[in-house]
């Protein structure tokens, strides 16, 4: 069995928030996989597992708020004995363009608290993810202010091309073809 986990936060205020792209990203995978709706289950959203492209995937939304994601991946992780390597987080990155996704198959968490909660609380950095650039804020804008603030209507407008490279990259992940690593882009460049 392979676990996805988005990372977000609950609540009506952060819906299009750049900080909640990876439980748009989720959103859109249990979707797209026609899942229903999730059960409450390991202090999140938790869709059971299904065969998706091949494979038996549950999808995972954590409501720990994003900074203690890792209490509810790895909750989830140990009952059903998923290996690190086995689940594939996705969350928003700010260090990397709007339009960018980049896959990795393990390494730091590049200072996205999220995913410093996930990889301490597995305790290991052998795990794949996927981040969805947002783009750094302009020199004068607080970062928090940046991540928790809502995605402008010509992202959100944009979002639909986000989901479908996250697919592919989710795809790619439970086809075994990821590697290493690999980044795509809007418009193919």
């Amino acid at each position: 069995m392979k676990l996805v986990a988005g990372l977000g936060n609950p609540g009506p205020e952060y819906v299009w928030s750049r900080h909640n792209a990876g439980w748009l990203a989720l959103d859109f995978f249990t979707a797209k996989a026609s899942l229903g709706e999730p059960r409450t289950k390991f202090n999140g959203a938790f869709w059971p597992s299904s065969n998706v492209l091949g494979e038996n995937v549950a999808f995972l939304k954590p409501y720990t708020y994003m900074n203690l994601s890792g209490k509810s991946v790895a909750e989830a992780a140990r009952y059903f004995d998923v290996a690190p390597p086995d689940i594939l987080v996705v969350f928003d990155d700010v260090a990397i363009p709007f339009g960018t996704l980049r896959y990795r198959s393990k390494g730091s968490a590049g200072g996205q608290r999220g995913m410093i909660s996930v990889l301490g609380a597995l305790d290991t950095l052998d795990v794949p993810r996927l981040r969805i650039g947002m783009g750094s804020p302009p020199p004068s804008y607080d970062i928090k202010d940046w991540i928790l603030g809502m995605m402008p209507k010509e992202q959100r407008d944009a979002w639909p091309d986000i989901e479908t490279l996250a697919w592919d990259v989710m795809s790619r992940w439970l086809r075994g073809s990821g590697g290493e690593g690999f980044t795509l882009k809007m418009g193919g460049d």
